[in-house]
Formats: C-alpha cells, sequence, structure tokens
C-alpha cells in the first residue's frame, strides 16, 4: 500500500484501534476513515453497506468488538457471541464484495482451548474445549479467523487475522465490573490509596470521570463509600477475585498496534502458512511476548506502583478464568517484529496515564 490508500479502521477510538490510527499517522499514512458508534453501527448490515458504497476503502483493519471482563462474558453469554459475529459478518462481507485489497482482524489469544500446551502454537487451535467463562466470545473469533482464511482460500484475498495476548494501555476501560484485569486492579488501588490517604477530593474526581452504577463524585458519601465496598474497595485493602495463581501475559496495546501495522504493510496472507502441505489452516499470528506473570504478581507490582499500603485480599468463590494462557510469538519473530516494553514499565506508563487523564477532566468541568 501506498500512503496514499485510504485505511478505514473500525474501532478506531478502542484500546488498540486508537493506536493503530496513531501509528499509521506516524508512518506516513493520513488517508484513514473512522467512524465512531454513534456515526455507525456495525451491527446494521444496511449501515456498514452505505458505509463502504461512500468510503470505498482500499484496507481495513478490523478492530472493533464487543468485549469484556470474566463477569461480563459469564453474565451476557449472548451478547458476546451475536454481536461480535455480526460485526464480523458486516465489515469482512462488504470489504469482500467491494474489492478492498487487505484486511487486518484482530482477534484473542482466548480462542486457544483452556487445557492447550503452553506456550501457545497457532497450532493448538481447536484441539480441546474452550475455557468455559468466555467460550462464546471465543467461538465467535474464531469464526472471524477462519472467515478470513476461507475467503482467502477460495477468492485469493488477501486478509489476515493476528491473535493478541492481555493487551493494557492508553484509552483502556477501568469500569470496575466490565474491564480487563490490569486496568480494573489499576483502578481498584488506585481508589483504596485515595481512601486510605483521606483524599475525598480524588476520590469524587475519580468517580466523576467514571461514575459507577449511576453514582458519582457528587452523590452522598455514603452512598460511594458503600457502592466502593461492593467492588471490594476499602482504606485498608481491596478485594480481588480468584485466587492470584493464574498466569497472565500482557503486551502494551501500543506495540499491539506496531505489530499489527507491521503486518498490514509487510506480510501477505501467503506467508502466514508453509507451502506444500495438503491441508492450509491456522494461519492467524499469535501478537504477544513470550512472557508471563502470576496475576498476584501484577497486583503486587500495581501496589508498588501507586505506594498503596493497604492489603490485597483474593475472593477464592469467584472464578479464576484459564490458568494459563501463554503465546508462542515465534511466528510473528520470523516475520520481523518483537515486542520492547515490559510488564513493569507498562503498568508505570498505564498509571501516568490515567492520572493524567482524571486531571485534565477535572479541569474542564
Amino acid at each position: 500500500m501506498d500512503k496514499n490508500s485510504k485505511i478505514y479502521i473500525a474501532g478506531h477510538r478502542g484500546l488498540v484501534g486508537s493506536a493503530i490510527w496513531n501509528n499509521l499517522l506516524e508512518r506516513g499514512y493520513t488517508n484513514l476513515v473512522g467512524r465512531s458508534h454513534k456515526e455507525l453501527d456495525l451491527l446494521d448490515s444496511l449501515a456498514v453497506k452505505q458505509f463502504f458504497d461512500e468510503e470505498c476503502p482500499d484496507a481495513v483493519v478490523l478492530a472493533a468488538a464487543h468485549v469484556g471482563g470474566i463477569m461480563a462474558n459469564l453474565q451476557y453469554r449472548a451478547d458476546f457471541i451475536y454481536q461480535n459475529l455480526q460485526i464480523q459478518q458486516n465489515v469482512i462481507g462488504e470489504s469482500f464484495r467491494h474489492g478492498v485489497k487487505k484486511l487486518l482482524f484482530l482477534g484473542s489469544t482466548c480462542i486457544y482451548p483452556r487445557e492447550a500446551l503452553q506456550p501457545m502454537k497457532e497450532d493448538s487451535l481447536l484441539t480441546s474445549p474452550l475455557e468455559y467463562t468466555n467460550e462464546p466470545y471465543a467461538i465467535a473469533k474464531i469464526a472471524g479467523l477462519k472467515m478470513c482464511e476461507s475467503f482467502n482460500l477460495q477468492y485469493k484475498t488477501n486478509y489476515i487475522a493476528v491473535m493478541p495476548t492481555n493487551l493494557y494501555g492508553p484509552n483502556d476501560n477501568f469500569h470496575l465490573e466490565n474491564s480487563h484485569v490490569l486496568p480494573a486492579m489499576i483502578r481498584k488501588i488506585h481508589l483504596a490509596k485515595c481512601l486510605n490517604e483521606n483524599n475525598w477530593e480524588a476520590v469524587c474526581k475519580d468517580i466523576n470521570l467514571r461514575p459507577v452504577e449511576g453514582v458519582n463524585g457528587n452523590s452522598p458519601k455514603g452512598d460511594i463509600l458503600a457502592k466502593l465496598m461492593k467492588f471490594g474497595i476499602t482504606p485498608e485493602s481491596v478485594i480481588l477475585w480468584g485466587t492470584g495463581t493464574p498466569m497472565r501475559e500482557f503486551l502494551w496495546s501500543e506495540e499491539m498496534a506496531d505489530a499489527s501495522v507491521h503486518i498490514l504493510l509487510k506480510v501477505d496472507f501467503k506467508d502466514t502458512y508453509s507451502e506444500g502441505g495438503k491441508e492450509v489452516r491456522n494461519c492467524h499470528i499469535n501478537v504477544g511476548t513470550g512472557k508471563e506473570v502470576s496475576i498476584r504478581e501484577v497486583a503486587e507490582l500495581i501496589m508498588k506502583e501507586i505506594q498503596f499500603k493497604g492489603e490485597i485480599g483474593w475472593d477464592r468463590s469467584k472464578p479464576d478464568g484459564t490458568l494459563r494462557k501463554l503465546t508462542d510469538p515465534s511466528k510473528l519473530h520470523s516475520l520481523g517484529w518483537h515486542h520492547k516494553i515490559e510488564i513493569d514499565r507498562g503498568i508505570h506508563c498505564l498509571y501516568e496515564w490515567y492520572l493524567k487523564g482524571i486531571c485534565i477532566n477535572h479541569q474542564t468541568v
């Protein structure tokens, strides 16, 4: 693609989509197209068709998805499979009908079996049962990568699927109930520190920026404290889900963006599998660090960064999720990309971003 190519980024305001947008701009690709959810509902097939009719993009990055943490995946199983399948069907389908030259589909490493051999190679796909808590979301993402693979094999398109590990970074979701584990821990421990230091102004700033179940910084103090306690946040401690023993791999979202753009610009479908075999499958690409850390260790790193003097407790009645989920990124390495940002540096950068966001939004109120 040349630098005048029109690139549509679905989900351009999200964690990864916004980072991909910025990465492309930094590389000189300025003909970018994005639509917010209010401007374009990707669940609406007619609206998506009209958008493609009008814009006719040369390339598409499908970073839009319905995502959430363990609780959300358990409670809203139908939403996770239906909405993601519908988004993928609409965007990939219209990309094909409009002759899009290159498409990058973003999935998740939750596609791999619960008991997959570690680290997980791309060939681990569909070898045994999935983790129950996020099975509907995983099935939707498997369908998306197989759709890309199948279009390539039948119609000679150039659609590539990448499967990122657990991501965190700027524009992350810090919702106390529906966010992923790392941003949720940062916010919980930050709020507990504010309570521990009797910094009520900081608590109100945080809750005003991200209200919790209808409670904001102007709500009565008792209501705020009760709501925070519901989520395990007190001046003395933070209660987190599970046992803290599961191992997780974390990748800085801006590095995921850099890997994605590298693949978009320099990797073709033919580069994702070995020629000569009877079957072509598992052409997706793992994007990760190949390094893992326990949830308990992440919590301790966050406590150290935030300087919270209380304690971390664990609610063992809550699910842990998959016990290990480590990727083998050797295919990605062979295609010319390696990560650079380690977890301790990433936590420091994300907490700085979080605090900056609170200050900026407080000043503009």
